[in-house]
């Protein structure tokens, strides 16, 4: 008999539901990909590097070249000074970054505070490594944090805080003032942040992304995860990088390099050269905004309501005028019966609280976008 490590915990719900979607000849707007092509560009860049020879095992901590560009990245952007060599590990992906981060520095009881509704890996790899998960609420409709609540909380056994923004699954951002309340609450204690910034570029209306990178006694406690695969459509080649103070890095590398040991060679040397034109990443905001303003405007009329976006390619639809089923229940009928496929955001609570939101991804074409629409406007 196998004793499991995670008895309650199943398939995941991107998983299912785009299962569900292909049954059903649904249009999928429930995982969070794009359905247009990446740069043509980047993937000559990849081509160029497997011709050239570079298809070997890379350096466990990553390409240097691709390190170095990160560092001069993240201090143009931050106004945060990162050594590239001791603080910059890339990644097979931001979800890998995340999962070796915890696994580093997370032991059995320990005390992880985490924001719901909350992406999905989060917790189990918290219960994984005998920690506990404490939950805060993030108060809708714009997933807000109540930062005294998150004061009240804080234990002797408190040993990281997760943050996400911009924040997947409600599409909402922190502000400078939210960094500063978790800058005064971590002051002076030993408390680690995991910062998933992994829609670092993709913000809306003005905003500027409040990386903890921007907060010099943050920047000293926080492992920062972003992913290339969402900044260059590209979530397939599984590709990111966590930084991270010398100290925090030297453990998370520790774990690192048993856990994959080194991410795809070529692929890293293409960004790494494709990064070198800020405009690769800097387009993103406006490209992205453009797409949700094209989402939103299709669904004026239509009996849902549109929940606030600030930031990551998720737009919240309020469907409490249509029906009072449970959301799980309703992303399955709306799928099989309406041909378009969503996420349920009660899955990303511990306690499934059921606030009537579905998640739709709108990083897709706008052929596809109308075309979702046209039918989510028959309800």
């Amino acid at each position: 008999m196998v004793h499991s490590k995670l008895p309650n915990i199943g398939v995941s719900i991107f998983s299912v539901m785009s299962q569900l979607a292909n049954e059903h000849n649904a249009i999928n707007l429930s995982q969070g990909f794009p359905d247009f092509q990446v740069s043509g560009k980047l993937i000559d860049l990849v081509s160029k590097y497997m011709r050239d020879g570079h298809n070997q095992y890379a350096p466990m901590q990553g390409v240097m070249k691709l390190r170095e560009v990160i560092a001069e990245k993240t201090g143009a952007l931050y106004s945060h000074k990162v050594d590239p060599e001791k603080e910059i590990t890339i990644t097979s992906g931001a979800t890998q970054a995340l999962f070796t981060a915890i696994s580093a520095f997370v032991n059995e009881d320990d005390e992880v505070i985490v924001f719901e509704p909350a992406y999905d890996s989060y917790v189990p790899v918290i219960k994984l490594n005998g920690g506990r998960p404490v939950y805060v609420q993030l108060k809708p409709p714009y997933y807000e944090i109540d930062w005294s609540e998150v004061q009240k909380l804080i234990t002797a056994r408190t040993k990281m805080i997760i943050i996400n923004t911009p924040h997947n699954p409600t599409g909402s951002i922190f502000t400078a003032h939210d960094l500063e309340k978790l800058e005064k609450i971590t002051n002076g204690s030993n408390i680690l942040v995991l910062s998933d910034e992994v829609y670092e570029h993709i913000l809306f209306d003005g905003y500027e992304h409040q990386s903890v990178a921007r907060f010099p006694k943050l920047a000293e406690k926080s492992i920062i995860i972003s992913s290339f695969g969402k900044t260059f459509h590209a979530t397939g080649w599984k590709m990111g990088y966590c930084i991270a103070p010398e100290n925090l890095t030297h453990e998370f590398r520790k774990i690192h390099q048993f856990v994959v040991y080194a991410a795809n060679t070529p692929v890293q040397y293409a960004i790494a050269e494709f990064l070198e034109d800020e405009k690769n990443y800097k387009q993103l905001n406006a490209f992205y905004q453009e797409k949700r303003d094209t989402f939103v405007n299709l669904m004026k009329g239509s009996k849902f309501k549109v929940r606030p976006s600030q930031g990551t390619y998720f737009q919240l639809l309020d469907y409490s005028g249509i029906t009072d089923e449970k959301d799980t229940d309703f992303a399955e009928r709306l799928t099989k019966e309406i041909g378009v496929a969503s996420i349920p955001v009660s899955v990303f609570y511990h306690e499934k609280i059921d606030h009537k939101v579905l998640r739709f991804c709108f990083a897709k074409s706008n052929e596809t976008l109308e075309a979702a629409a046209e039918k989510l406007h028959k309800l």
